[in-house]
């Protein structure tokens, strides 16, 4: 019997080896951070034409089957996308938003794409408040309806495919399509998170889709099939992206949310048909001979990445290599000042004034790196300054409680295109509703929950149509010869930037590898604790920092970087050894 070979058929047959391999180690535990930080290290993976690098192996062969078509970096971005939407439906997905920052070897030039979420239109300031006026707690204000924005990652995808696609757009759905309806195997890290949820098993349909008859979460490796999102995706591979934002599948999103059985919301069939993704500006600038660029507001990603290396800048990190305690202390007090910056002004540049410029002025960061002692902690969080151009007697400070979830691509093609993707639903599944077979975000909880301070508006207040502040960090770095020598980025809420600077000074500074800088212990500090990655060497790193004043809190701070490295000898990639990444190149 002949047997035809469809696309999702020839996908399948490539994907066979992949899937019995990730079942046979579906049942192990995922990395603990211990291995991470040395004890059991990953080696980079080199190619000599191109690189993917995703956090899953089945994401990752996604992308790669669409550059062995002839497809560009952003082909491969969206058929990773939507795999890791299946695979990762905790992190990211068509549910959610993004934002890439790409490089377009043949234009020489960078742009950067924003798909974050929006507010509807019927979203008020005081959405976060209870009747008391107070706050609401987190989970209060995520589970539910009331959390959910316009999701912006399929038109994100769609303006990206348009400016730098190759391939036709329903071939970069295939890849999603054969997993979603042949299915593909739980993971223990997803397990391990669906373990830990106390609210996906209240109500269908998560209950039905990710736990079993008595209620404990389907075992790792188990076979998860998903029809109703293969669906939602055939119907936007043949009609574009108007078949989510328009008709059924709008007009079902809108149902979840203004119907949830917990805090119903306000989203509308109409904030859907309105949405647009926008092409913006790169904010880029110095560190050392390199040229560092990345995405601006309402991102705050690259404006405080930026401002943590232009104060580091002043000093000689080279000698300060891991385990140096005074290079972490540098880096902790870098962080303390960009964060109280970050606090009082990133936000939506559509609605506020951000002083961009002024906060990353040379003249500026020389002030503030002089704040830095060297031999002392700050006490307590440090004040925001008054960089030129600011507003400050505007804007009040911010209150907005973010927790991890995302998830991170780096891609390079044959053509030296390169781009890095960050997409994210928020806080681990997201607003916890479920819509044909996709979760919906809480990303409107990353505005601030109070909408005033002293009697002056806080500058990431909710209003209708507005963007709320993210961390995320897709970064470019490149060389004094202006050629690309990096792509890096990260999962893991506001410590992202952190974590992205830490690869950056890492591979810059002290001459590591893409997976030795990603490898290496997490620390930062967000204007609060200096946070240390649990792992053999924090007792002692913990010790010494407490010694210089500073208040130490040591935790899994679990990461999810992605990075590419462009050497003489060709590209080098690595994977969060935190996660289930994997880098593919040929």
């Amino acid at each position: 019997m002949k047997i035809e070979m469809t696309p999702i058929n020839r996908f399948a047959a490539t994907l066979a080896l992949a899937l019995f391999f990730i079942i046979a180690s579906a049942r192990a535990q995922a990395p603990a951070p211990e291995a991470a930080t040395g004890v059991a290290p990953k080696h980079a993976t080199l190619a000599q034409h191109d690189m993917v690098v995703a956090a899953h192996p089945l994401a990752a062969e996604a992308g790669r089957q669409m550059l062995r078509q002839g497809g560009s970096a952003i082909d491969a971005a969206i058929a990773a996308e939507l795999v890791l939407n299946l695979v990762e439906p905790q992190s990211s997905g068509i549910g959610g938003g993004g934002f890439i920052t790409y490089w377009s070897a043949g234009e020489r030039r960078v742009t950067s794409f924003d798909g974050r979420e929006t507010a509807p239109l019927a979203a008020r300031p005081d959405r976060f408040l209870g009747a008391d006026g107070k706050p609401l707690s987190f989970y209060e204000a995520v589970v539910g309806g009331r959390s959910v924005g316009t999701p912006g990652l399929l038109r994100l995808l769609e303006l990206a495919h348009r400016r730098y696609g190759k391939l036709r757009w329903e071939t970069l759905f295939q890849p999603a399509i054969a997993l979603a309806e042949k299915g593909f195997p739980l993971s223990q890290r997803l397990h391990a998170l669906l373990e830990r949820d106390p609210f996906l098993r209240q109500r269908e349909p998560t209950r039905s889709y990710f736990y079993g008859a008595d209620g404990a979460p389907k075992a790792a490796g188990t076979m998860l099939v998903n029809p109703a999102f293969a669906a939602v995706l055939r119907a936007v591979a043949a009609k574009g992206a108007d078949a989510f934002y328009q008709g059924a599948i709008a007009e079902d999103i809108a149902a979840a949310v203004q119907h949830a059985a917990v805090s119903p919301g306000d989203l509308a069939a109409s904030d859907l048909a309105g949405y647009q993704a926008k092409e913006r500006a790169p904010v880029c600038g110095p560190y050392r001979a390199y040229r560092i660029c990345g995405m601006g507001p309402p991102s705050s990603g690259a404006v405080t990445l930026l401002e943590i290396l232009g104060m580091l800048e002043r000093f000689d990190l080279a000698r300060d290599r891991p385990p140096s305690f005074a290079g972490a202390h540098l880096f902790a007090e870098a962080g303390r000042l960009a964060f109280a910056d970050r606090n009082r002004y990133l936000a939506d540049a559509d609605f506020v004034a951000v002083p961009v410029r002024g906060l990353l002025d040379g003249g500026y960061l020389k002030a503030r790196a002089e704040l830095i002692d060297k031999e002392h902690a700050m006490a307590g969080p440090a004040a925001p300054g008054d960089p030129p151009g600011s507003q400050a007697r505007l804007w009040g400070g911010d209150h907005a409680p973010e927790l991890p979830s995302t998830s991170d691509l780096s891609i390079i093609d044959r053509e030296g295109d390169a781009l890095a993707m960050t997409a994210s639903i928020e806080n681990a599944f997201g607003s916890r509703v479920m819509v044909d077979g996709f979760l919906l975000n809480n990303e409107l909880t990353d505005f601030s929950f109070v909408p005033e301070e002293d009697g002056r508006p806080v500058a990431n207040r909710v209003e209708p149509g507005k963007r709320p502040r993210s961390a995320m960090a897709p970064t470019l770095v490149f060389d004094a010869e202006g050629k690309l020598a990096l792509v890096v980025g990260s999962a893991g809420g506001p410590a992202i930037i952190n974590d992205v600077a830490k690869a950056i000074i890492a591979v810059i500074d002290w001459g590591y590898d893409m997976q030795a800088a990603i490898d290496l212990p997490n620390l930062g500090n967000r204007n609060g604790a200096t946070e240390i990655e649990a792992g053999p060497s924090a007792p002692s790193l913990s010790a010494a920092l407490t010694a210089l004043g500073h208040r130490v809190q040591i935790s899994d701070r679990p990461s999810g970087l992605t990075g590419i490295r462009v050497t003489p000898g060709g590209l080098e990639g690595a994977a969060d050894p935190r996660r289930d990444g994997a880098a593919l190149g040929d």
